[in-house]
């Protein structure tokens, strides 16, 4: 049987939000019969996720957490996942870190340990949200424009399909924000810069035929 392993950690607005948007891949996930290991909060700590990594096997690693070139953390920015530590726990596994810059060098360096492929950011992740909206991190139709390509790649693993056809359905979902934010009447430019940062810094590593089932 498929397994997930997710980190959720919720101490500042962008663990808060990136926590908050994956409820409905958990929700996905129970509906297709995949085991979720929820790892939310004070659960998402290094200790935790070694056990998961060790013991549980799971198919998919989703990491939502900051990050650096060399590391993605969890809770109050606990370092989970580093360089030359323990990268090794993500072999055979196809992982997704929505944090900054990790797909620099860890995502390479993960692949090299023996993981089957890496998706994130080889850069800072950037996305902006309305403040009015922070109890409602769902219903945020600015952070909507930064986080559905996240959504839609993970969803897409969850279905089934190949990490290659879920990187492409993300990618083509940042363009048509990008394209909104290009349209939208507030001429915000701030919101057409960062998507446009975003989709380019948004890269795959390893095999993109691995899919979880």
């Amino acid at each position: 049987m498929s397994s997930i392993l997710i980190t959720r950690p919720e101490h500042d607005d962008t663990t808060y939000y990136l926590s908050h948007w994956s409820k409905e891949i958990i929700a996905l996930a129970d509906q297709k019969g995949i085991h979720i290991f929820d790892l939310n909060r004070e659960k998402a700590v290094k200790l935790e996720v070694e056990s998961r990594l060790k013991k549980s096997y799971p198919n998919l690693v989703i990491l939502n957490g900051h990050g650096n070139d060399t590391t993605v953390t969890g809770h109050k920015n606990e370092p989970l996942i580093s360089v030359g530590e323990n990268e090794s726990l993500l072999k055979s596994r196809i992982v997704y870190a929505i944090s900054c810059k990790s797909a620099k060098v860890l995502g390479p360096k993960s692949i090299d340990a023996g993981a089957l492929s890496y998706t994130g950011y080889d850069d800072d992740f950037i996305f902006m949200y309305d403040p009015n909206k922070i109890s409602k991190p769902c219903s945020d139709e600015t952070a909507k424009l930064f986080l559905s390509h996240s959504q839609r790649f993970t969803e897409s693993l969850i279905k089934g399909n190949t990490v290659k056809e879920s990187f492409s359905r993300s990618k083509n979902i940042l363009r048509e924000n990008l394209m909104k934010s290009l349209s939208s009447d507030s001429k915000d430019n701030a919101l057409t810069r960062y998507l446009w940062w975003d989709l380019t810094h948004f890269v795959s590593h390893g095999d993109l035929n691995a899919a979880i089932s």
